[in-house]
């Protein structure tokens, strides 16, 4: 089990902002996981990649890719608060889900 965390490269986060991002979404996808995938993962250690892909569409496609394999997922929107625009995209997450699963949807993304 494991879950992929991609964030986009082609906005300007600071080291910061792309770890609240990718926390946000780790625990956006986790919470629309069933109960017997949650307790999997935590049993083997929450383990986690984060990815690096350009483009809101890019992650939108990810995504989408994700939903018909029926793997749990989330696109982040941030607030606006600080470095970014309301409503800009900045991360998706994949999974928790049988590692065999996320690869299908992430395996030709890079490490961030």
């Amino acid at each position: 089990m494991k879950q992929a965390i991609v964030a986009r490269t082609d906005i300007d986060m600071g080291k910061g902002k792309l770890a609240a991002q990718v926390a946000h979404a780790s625990l956006s996808a986790y919470e629309d996981t069933g109960d017997r995938d949650r307790r999997e993962w935590k049993g083997e250690g929450q383990k986690k990649v984060v990815l690096k892909e350009a483009g809101e569409q890019a992650l939108f496609e990810l995504a989408d890719v994700a939903e018909r394999k029926g793997v749990p997922n989330a696109i982040i929107r941030d607030a606006g608060h600080t470095q970014l625009d309301p409503g800009t995209v900045t991360a998706l997450a994949i999974g928790p889900a049988k590692d065999e699963l996320v690869d299908e949807v992430t395996g030709d993304l890079s490490l961030y």
